[in-house]
Parts: structure tokens; C-alpha cells; sequence
């Protein structure tokens, strides 16, 4: 077949697996981030944080420092830039500890006081740490507890209802056979991309001009434009290549002192931040508190539901972890309720972790719904697909798709789920206990507006401009099998531009949104331009462009639940000697619409996965009580898996198609992570016949069970615990 572009219409493009566009640049060295673009005049600034955890501070003594080598300036209380902190984000209000040095509270530890800039990098570090602060000390709370008396329910938003409620619980609770009431904590974690939040600004032709790592360029414009009331079009914003985010990257500190110095000293300013710096400014996933009641007929019928969650949030500024909105979603009950609960403590504020709410959440949930398989004796998978709903359990809106249930079925058939007893403690190899678990998985495929514009090259190539944000999930690569897909053309004819805010508005890459989003802004703008080239006729030295902007389309969608679905399955082995928990199988298999590219598409799924084990085993952020900040804040001191924690993992899909959905995209960056640590939590009480319903399962935790069980069965007890 001849398409209008005159060439044969190859083989579908998306779909089919294909290497990095900027792969070769990123191993070789050769794509520059955020931290190494070279500009001439180059000047460093060092974040000066403070020491105490709840005061005022008195003063910054930055005469001394002022005279060391190299350095250029001290920004403070006393004299930085003024900004407006009373404006609404594209979020949310923004967050206080952006608005640097405006007052002189400390409202945690970590807090940014100062910033020193200098010469040099080593320059800058020297005299930063040699500045003295001095502050008046107040008392501080930073222990987060269940129960906590400070508790209470957060404002609903756009991005989350704070409590869902329909029918009578306790009378459903009361007449249910079976009943699960219990109570499950998860740890403040934290999210470490590879490449550190670094950002470079100048001014350059009357307009600020920034290279930053970050998650969505139209965004930090935004922000910036507003904090320090400036025109939108003064301000360009670039990240070509950025090592990861997770959350993270959004308006941070480092970006807005390197725009303050710029602003004052009117050379390029460079902000790098340290890894201990990270712990404090740039959020983290906070611990929870999670209490699940589900009553259920004897067969394992779902009847009362209920999920309360409850997280923390800083002094300063409300941060809410979502973890009881999977519920809404996986199960439905005649009663079924959720809340959120946040406590303000001491403490920097939480953000958006991979599968925010949903990771945490489905530890809870999914632990549950394993316990009220054991207590009406009907298989994990089987009690699963016989709580199926029709429609969402709480908004009442029917699924673009839901395919939970293939997920299941292929997922226990490539697992050898038949051949599983499930009574625990059974299967010994040597020292080892062994034992495998499931658990569902769910996040939502969003979508938000976005522009595109492509050309068509007089040399017979393509080129597409949008400003996507590749934060490692290979989103260049993917908007090229787009293009060609739309175009009907082989992809080695398709250049990509990302990651300019000169480029046009888009869709930020978070929430699994990313590709969704700039995929049909991308197909709209080429299938334009491919019906232009239809009518002949050749291609000036400037090209042919098209445009699109799909904001007006997505307005238009159907109210609809659309979510990416998946179910995990785990196998562990326990030695309940030395309290060592070997993650030996994992399996994910998940629907997740039209796979763009099967490659990049696998290593976001198994990179969630792997994420999944060190949330279940290993992370966990400590603070000490008596001085409010972390013990460990480094990537020694903070547990993690390594490699040879990680087994083999496999991630597949099934066939998912989404009917009257014109993009058919659902997202895969948050769902890998989500259920995992339940599946082997389950998997590590079908191993030894004990509950962990805190994480992470550490070698302590499972000495401790298993001395109890010891115990038990010493007194003729039971065995589960």
C-alpha cells in the first residue's frame, strides 16, 4: 500500500519494540543534564538548610563568609528578592518552602536559611558551611502515630474527595459472617532519581531563561512566572534529559535560588542540590496509618467496606496521602466508606511519590482482602474476580475497560497459581520457607490538554514539536511511533523536540498522564498534516506545519472510570532462623491499554515491580525525635534494594482495548508498584503462617513472629498469627 505521503505504509509503528532515540547520547556521554550545560560566567550557589527543627532564626553573621574566596554574595532574609506567594498552581497553592528567605520562621528541620553563591562549587560549599546562623528554639512534634489527637479530615480538592460514604457499615458490619478489622502502617519513604534536581538560570534578552530538571516545563513557567510576577512569555524553560523524577521534579527550592541570584548578581547561576539536601526539600511519601473493616458473606462476598487512611502533612503547607482511594475503585460493598486523616507535625511537607496513595493504599487493602480469603477459605485470586464490580463502586460511572480478570487468569496460569495448597507454613526447602501471594493492582489513566505541532521537511522527514518531559520512561521514542503511526512512515523519518516551554503548552509527564496526553495532541497534529500532503503539491524550504490543541477534546470526553489495571504474584522463601525474607519470582501482569512501545514499556513495568520489593523489605526513613531530623539521610543510611536482592521479574499485558476512546492509551508509570508489597507480604504469611501488617518486613520483624509463633504452639495456641 502507497500512502499520501508516497511512501509503502510500513508495518505499525506503535507496538512494536524500538531503542531510545537518545540512547546512544545518554551512554555515551554525549546528552548534557540539567547539572552540565556549560555557560561562560558560570557562578554556584550552595543552599545553606537549618539546624534546628521549630524556631525563629535571629540572624545570618554572612560578613565573615562575604570575605572568603570566591564568593559573590549571601542570599537572606535580610536582602533576598521578594515573591508572591498568594497565587493558585496548576496543583494547588504552592508549597511555603519555595518562597525562600521571605520570613523568619523555621518550621522543620532542613528548612532553606540561606543561600551562598560563589565562583565555584567547592567555593560555595566551603563558605556555606562555615556561615553561622543563629535562632531562637521552640518545641517540636515530629512523631507520627495511629490514633494521633491532632488528626483531622483534610479539604476535599480537584485531586482528591477526603471521604466517600454510601449505606449503613456498622449494620452491614453486624450482619456480615466473616469480618476483617485491622490495622497496617507503612513507613516515610523517599524517592532518590539518579540525576540530583539541578537547575541553571540567566537572564538572556530581557527573559529568564532556565535549564532545570524537571517533570513538565509548561508547568515550572507557570509557577515561576507567578511567584516572581513576571509575563508567562518572559520566561523560557528547558530539560532536555532528565534522570528521573518519581514525583519530585517539580518547582523546588535549588530553581528559585538560582533565579534569585540571577536576579541579583545578572551572571548564570547554578543550584545543585546534595542528596542529604533532598531528604528535606523535595518531599517524600509519608507514613500511614491504615485501618480496614470488610464484612462479607461466608463465600466471600463483600457486604461492608471501610478504609480509613491517615498520613501526615508539614505545619506550613496540607499534603494528603491518597491511600484509601483504591477501594473506590477495585471493590465494591453495600456499605462502603473511606477517609482521610493528616496530622500536621514539625516535619517538610510529603509530595507525589510513584502511584501516590495508591502504592501505600493497596499494601492495606490488598493484605485485607488475603486475610478475608484465609477466613472463608476460598482462594485469593478466586475471592478477587467473585468481587468483580460492574460499575465504580463510588461514582456509579461505567469502566472505559476493566480487565482485571484476564490479568488474573493469565497471570495464575503462567504462575502455577493451581498447584498451590493454601494452607500456610507447608512448603520447606532446606532452611527456607516458601510461599507466594497475590494482590490487584490499579491506578487511573488521566489525561490533560495539550498542543502539538508537525512538520513535514522539505528533505522527506518529519519533524514533531511538543513539550513532553522525558524523565527516563522514553518518551521521544514513543512520540516517534506516534507520529509514524499517524503519518504512515517508517520512525527513522521522525525527529522529536521535547522539553521547551517555547515549544507550547502541555500535559506534565505525572500521574501515568504523560503519553496519553501528548500521543493525542502528537496524532491530531499529524493526521492534519497527513490530509494537507493528500492534496499534493511540494513542500516549501520551510516546511509544512500543522498544529493541534486537545483541549477542547478532552472536555468533550464522557464521564467515565479509566484506570490501568494489573494483579501481582509473588513467590518468597523465609528463614525464620535469621529473619531473611528472599524475594525468589515475581510475575505483573496488567491491562494497560495501547502499549506504545513493548521495550521502554516492560522496564517502566519492571522497574515499578522492583520499586514494589524495596517498599515491601527494605525503605524506611527514621527521624529522630529529640533533634526532628533523619538519622541516615544518605543512600548508606536509607535501605533499598540492591541487586542481588532482585530475582528474576517478569511484566506482561494482556489485550486491552478501550471502546470509543479515540487515543486508546491508559499509562504504565505508576501501576507497577502498586500491590506489590502486598503480594509479598501474603506471599511471606503463606510461608510461615504469620501476618506482617507493617512494613517494611525487616529481618527484626520476622525473628520477633516467629519467636511468638514458637510460643504459641509451645502453649498449645494457634499458629496464625
Amino acid at each position: 500500500m502507497t500512502t499520501t505521503t508516497g511512501v509503502a505504509t510500513p508495518a505499525g509503528a506503535v507496538g512494536s519494540a524500538h531503542t531510545r532515540l537518545e540512547g546512544r547520547a545518554k551512554v555515551t556521554g554525549a546528552a548534557r543534564y540539567s547539572g552540565e550545560v556549560p555557560f561562560p560566567e558560570l557562578a554556584h550557589g550552595w543552599l545553606v538548610l537549618s539546624t534546628v527543627t521549630r524556631g525563629r532564626v535571629r540572624s545570618v553573621e554572612d560578613g565573615p563568609v562575604l570575605d572568603m574566596p570566591g564568593v559573590l554574595a549571601v542570599l537572606h532574609q535580610g536582602n533576598a528578592p521578594r515573591v508572591n506567594l498568594g497565587y493558585m498552581g496548576m496543583l494547588d497553592r504552592p508549597n511555603p518552602v519555595i518562597g525562600l528567605f521571605q520570613q523568619d520562621r523555621v518550621p522543620f528541620a532542613g528548612w532553606p536559611v540561606a543561600l551562598v553563591v560563589a565562583e565555584t562549587p567547592e567555593q560555595a560549599r566551603e563558605a556555606a558551611e562555615a556561615l553561622v546562623v543563629q535562632y531562637e528554639t521552640e518545641p517540636h512534634d515530629v512523631e507520627f502515630r495511629a490514633g494521633h489527637p491532632d488528626a483531622y479530615t483534610p479539604r476535599s480538592t480537584p485531586l482528591v474527595e477526603a471521604e466517600t460514604e454510601k449505606g449503613d457499615l456498622e449494620a452491614r458490619l453486624g450482619a456480615s459472617a466473616v469480618v476483617v478489622d485491622e490495622a497496617y502502617t507503612t513507613p516515610e519513604e523517599h524517592h532518590h532519581a539518579m540525576e540530583p534536581h539541578a537547575a541553571t538560570a540567566r537572564w538572556e534578552g530581557g527573559r529568564l531563561d532556565v535549564i532545570d530538571s524537571n517533570q513538565g516545563s509548561t508547568w515550572v513557567v507557570s509557577e515561576l512566572a507567578q511567584l516572581f510576577s513576571l509575563d508567562p512569555a518572559s520566561v523560557r524553560v528547558r530539560a532536555e534529559h532528565v534522570g528521573g523524577a518519581f514525583g519530585s521534579k517539580g518547582l523546588a527550592p535549588h530553581l528559585v535560588a538560582a533565579v534569585m541570584a540571577t536576579t541579583v548578581l545578572r551572571r548564570p547561576v547554578r543550584v545543585v542540590l546534595t542528596r542529604r539536601q533532598m531528604f528535606t526539600l523535595v518531599g517524600y511519601r509519608s507514613p500511614t496509618a491504615q485501618r480496614i473493616r470488610i464484612g462479607a458473606d461466608a463465600d466471600g462476598r463483600l457486604r461492608a467496606f471501610e478504609h480509613l487512611a491517615q498520613s501526615v502533612t508539614s505545619t506550613v503547607h496540607e499534603f494528603v496521602e491518597t491511600s484509601a482511594v483504591l477501594g473506590r475503585v477495585m471493590y465494591d460493598a453495600d456499605a462502603h466508606h473511606t477517609r482521610h486523616r493528616v496530622v500536621r507535625l514539625d516535619v517538610p511537607t510529603p509530595t507525589w511519590m510513584r502511584a501516590p496513595g495508591e502504592a501505600p493504599g493497596s499494601f492495606a487493602l490488598e493484605s485485607a482482602l488475603d486475610e478475608l480469603a484465609e477466613k472463608c477459605g476460598v482462594d485469593p485470586v478466586e475471592l478477587r474476580l467473585l468481587n468483580e464490580p460492574e460499575r465504580g463502586p463510588v461514582s456509579g460511572l461505567p469502566f472505559s475497560s476493566r480487565n482485571v480478570a484476564a490479568c488474573f487468569e493469565e497471570g495464575a496460569r503462567r504462575f502455577g497459581w493451581a498447584d498451590r495448597d493454601h494452607r500456610p507454613g507447608l512448603r520447606r526447602e532446606g532452611r527456607w520457607l516458601l510461599g507466594t501471594g497475590t494482590a490487584a493492582a490499579s491506578y487511573p489513566a488521566g489525561v490533560g490538554p495539550s498542543t502539538a505541532a508537525v512538520t513535514a521537511e522539505p528533505d522527506g522527514g518529519f519533524t514533531v514539536r511538543i513539550n513532553a518531559a522525558d524523565v527516563g520512561t522514553g518518551a521521544r521514542t514513543a512520540m516517534a511511533l506516534v507520529a509514524a503511526d499517524a503519518l504512515g512512515v517508517r520512525p527513522d523519518r521522525i525527529r522529536v523536540r521535547i522539553a521547551d516551554s517555547d515549544l507550547g503548552p502541555a500535559m506534565i509527564a505525572g500521574g501515568s498522564m504523560g503519553t496519553r496526553s501528548w500521543a493525542w495532541a502528537v496524532t491530531i497534529a499529524a493526521n492534519d498534516l497527513r490530509e494537507r500532503l493528500a492534496l499534493g503539491g511540494g513542500i516549501p524550504p520551510e516546511g509544512i506545519t500543522t498544529r493541534s490543541d486537545t483541549a477542547e477534546a478532552i472536555g468533550a470526553l464522557a464521564a467515565k472510570e479509566r484506570h490501568s489495571f494489573g494483579a501481582q504474584f509473588a513467590e518468597v522463601a523465609v528463614d525464620t532462623d535469621t529473619g531473611e525474607v528472599r524475594v525468589r519470582r515475581l510475575l505483573g501482569i496488567f491491562a494497560a491499554g495501547t502499549i506504545v512501545n513493548p521495550l521502554t514499556a516492560r522496564s517502566q513495568l519492571v522497574g515499578g515491580m522492583t520499586w514494589g520489593l524495596s517498599m515491601a523489605l527494605h525503605e524506611e526513613a527514621a527521624r529522630d525525635r529529640a533533634t526532628g531530623a533523619h538519622v541516615g539521610a544518605d543512600l548508606a543510611g536509607y535501605h533499598y534494594a540492591a541487586h542481588a536482592d532482585v530475582p528474576p521479574i517478569e511484566a506482561d499485558w494482556v489485550d486491552d482495548p478501550v471502546p470509543g476512546d479515540p487515543i486508546g492509551i491508559k499509562g504504565i508509570g505508576e501501576i507497577g508498584i502498586v500491590g506489590v508489597a502486598a503480594a509479598i507480604a501474603n506471599a511471606v504469611w503463606h510461608a510461615t503462617g504469620v501476618r506482617h501488617r507493617d512494613l517494611p518486613i525487616r529481618p527484626d520483624r520476622v525473628l520477633r513472629a516467629a519467636e511468638e509463633v514458637r510460643r504459641r504452639v509451645a502453649g498449645g495456641g494457634a499458629r496464625s498469627a
